[in-house]
Parts: structure tokens; sequence; C-alpha cells
């Protein structure tokens, strides 16, 4: 399964360098005010979540019609599944919430980023056992 271990270290340090590095780094930079960084996260948290979905397709692609175990489907699925959840389920609620900063309304920060940030770890769990797995 080498083509699915080279798509999944791909995706690893994509959502990492993005969801862990870029994101909490650019609001420290001086001049990014909070508006500002929210519009910058959107576009750059559109094009990765674009990019994951055709690494999950293509994960997908490679569990239905390659060599596969029961533990590589599982952890494949896991990590397709908490992509899912992340743009169906969580995604809604953060743009909900940067509109309205976005429109100049402010309030407390909302409870949906820290669900985001939770399940990103979960997929970086799952996406890390899965590439280990495929080796």
């Amino acid at each position: 399964m080498p083509v699915a271990a080279a798509i999944t270290f791909t995706w690893l340090g994509m959502v990492l360098a993005i969801s862990f590095l870029e994101a909490p780094l650019k609001f420290r930079v001086p001049g990014v005010t909070l508006p500002l960084g929210l519009a910058i996260g959107r576009v750059v948290f559109a094009a990765l979540n674009r990019v994951e979905v055709l690494f999950a397709l293509t994960l997908a692609g490679c569990l239905v019609f390659g060599p596969r175990t029961t533990t590589a489907v599982v952890l494949g699925a896991a990590a397709v599944v908490v992509l899912l959840v992340q743009l169906l389920a969580v995604r809604p609620a953060l743009t909900r919430r940067s509109d309205r900063v976005l429109a100049g309304e402010t309030g407390p920060r909302s409870r949906a980023h820290l669900g985001y940030v939770g399940l990103e770890v979960l997929k970086v769990a799952a996406l890390l056992a899965f590439g280990i797995v495929s080796l």
C-alpha cells in the first residue's frame, strides 16, 4: 500500500502544518486583527479541506481496490469519518461564527472551535496509525 502511505503522510503533514502551526501563529503577527485572521483562516482551511477530500477519496479507492487489512480499513475509515464530521457538523458552526465576527459583532469564543481542534487531534492519530500500518 505504498500509494496509500504516501497520500496519508502528505495529508498528515498538511494538517500538522496548517492546523497546528499556521492557524495559531497568524494571530501572533503584529497587525493581524481577529477579523483579518479569520478571513485568512477561512481561505486557508477551505483550500485544505478541498485537498483533504481528494486525499480521502483517493485513500478510499486504495482501500477498496488494493490490498488491505482490517486494521487499515478501520483506521482509514476513522480519518475519513472525522473529516466528514468536521466538514458537515463543525465547519458550518465555525462559518456562522466567523460571519458574525466579520460583520463586526463581538461575543464569546465558539466552543465549535475546540471541537474542531479535538477532531484534528483524532484525525492526526488516525492518519499516523494508518500511515504506519500502510508501510
